[in-house]
């Protein structure tokens, strides 16, 4: 493990020559990264498939696809979002002008997990590059075929002081965090996150925490239950349920549970196959640990639909789990693999009031043709973000932020949200010298009333 001291020494060194703030330098390094992704785009989904025996269409279009993606948006339009920005200015303040300009943290640490490794390793490096930072990327232990890689292709592309990939376990985190960043962004568990925050406390350095949650998937009885079902299959298959937005949980009206149901066991023949364990295109699950807990989990609950595993290859097949109660093992914890519970409900605002009283999610999944139902679930459940008729999608968008609202995260980043998370926005205001009002100096007299009558 390289000495985290060091490198970030050289880093911040680097920092203060000003190289990283001239926008024609963060541009050049965004185009070299786009570059470096294409070239080495082979060997990322080999070793997406290594890890976690991700399809090559898998791997492209949910972790290098998504990237470029990110990258083909800065390159467009950070220019503009990281402009000087004039506002106005209040009376009170006449004659001066109103400034607010972003500037970068300056040494940025990226802590990413495992279940997409070289995404949520890169993506938020994109953002960190436009805004004008230094950054040691630190990408998880538990895919090690990525990280491998992610250290080759920065190390082959960036100086080391300006950016430079850190590998290793909990020891590699632990000597990071004991270091001091002017940002940290981390994506994982909400255990690992309170972790970082509080290592970050102590040096009063800004966070983003990208953590998770059960995330509910709603189905009033109008929604459309064929494409439901094949929607909310699609987005629990993908990565094998190792999706921090994956649906959690199942709310199914009463009067189309039965309907529903036969959608989802046939779709999931559709999409995966009758024994998706045995699929060679279907993720496995990233390591023993997580196996054995997921089948853990199937073992305390009715199994409708699949529950075989593939101990030979991790793999899980989609499993469905009916008669679920709230109280249940499969409810404590964010299932995190191809697992869904059925809860069956009558009566939506129990069901608000249900998911209100839990922590807030991460994502919310909602599948009706009622406008009233879209609006109320909105306006009265505080969640992430979601989708209204679809799972997983309201995340591939550098259009919109992405994050996470009470204990599933703070911050957002992808596009403009990148631009706000990983700069600060300074501002200023100049006033003029050639004027100086002197209603603001003492004496103070009978002055109050003009006062007034300028601050209203």
């Amino acid at each position: 493990m390289s000495n985290v001291k060091e490198v970030l020494d050289k880093q911040r060194l680097f920092y203060e020559t000003g190289k990283t703030k001239e926008m024609n330098y963060r541009i050049e390094n965004l185009k070299l990264l786009y570059k470096a992704i294409q070239k080495y785009e082979n060997e990322i989904m080999e070793a997406l498939k290594l890890d976690l025996n991700k399809a090559f269409f898998e791997g492209y279009a949910t972790e290098i696809g998504m990237v470029l993606e990110e990258i083909s948006f800065m390159l467009k339009y950070m220019e503009g979002l990281l402009r000087v920005k004039k506002v106005r200015t209040p009376l009170a303040q006449f004659p001066s002008v109103s400034k607010i300009y972003k500037e970068p943290y300056g040494n940025v640490l990226i802590i990413a997990p495992w279940n997409y490794p070289f995404l949520l390793s890169i993506s938020p490096l994109v953002g960190a590059i436009a805004c004008g930072n230094c950054a040691i990327v630190k990408p998880s232990n538990a895919a090690r075929a990525t990280s491998s890689l992610i250290k080759k292709i920065i190390a082959n592309t960036f100086d080391e002081a300006y950016i430079t990939v850190i590998e290793g376990g909990r020891e590699a985190n632990q000597s990071l965090l004991d270091n001091k960043f002017d940002f940290i962004f981390f994506t994982g568990s909400k255990h690992v996150g309170k972790i970082v925050m509080e290592k970050a406390a102590q040096n009063l350095t800004p966070v983003a925490l990208e953590l998770g949650g059960k995330s509910p998937c709603i189905i009033d009885k109008t929604a459309g239950i064929k494409m439901a079902g094949k929607r909310i299959i699609w987005g629990k298959g993908i990565n094998a349920g190792q999706t921090c937005v994956a649906p959690d949980y199942l709310l199914v009206h009463k009067d189309i549970k039965v309907e529903l149901i036969n959608e989802l066991k046939k779709n999931s023949e559709v999409l995966f196959g009758s024994r998706p364990e045995e699929n060679l295109e279907f993720p496995k699950i990233i390591n023993k640990k997580h196996f054995n807990r997921l089948n853990g989990l199937i073992e305390t609950g009715e199994i409708i639909y699949g529950g075989k595993a593939n101990a030979k290859t991790n793999q899980i097949g989609l499993t469905l789990m009916d008669n679920v109660g709230w109280d249940d093992p499969i409810m404590q914890e964010e299932i995190f693999g191809p697992i869904l519970p059925i809860i069956v409900y009558e009566d939506l605002n129990e069901i608000i009031s249900l998911i209100n009283r839990r922590p807030k999610p991460l994502a919310l999944y909602l599948f009706t043709k009622s406008k009233e139902i879209e609006r109320k679930i909105i306006e009265e459940v505080s969640y992430g973000g979601g989708c209204i008729n679809d799972t997983i999608v309201h995340l591939a968008t550098s259009y919109m932020g992405f994050g996470g609202v009470g204990e599933s995260g703070m911050g957002s980043y992808h596009g403009k949200a990148s631009i706000d998370t990983f700069s600060h926005s300074k501002s200023v205001l100049k006033k003029s010298n050639f004027i100086d009002i002197p209603v603001r100096y003492p004496p103070y007299g009978k002055k109050l009333n003009l006062l007034k009558k300028i601050m209203k």
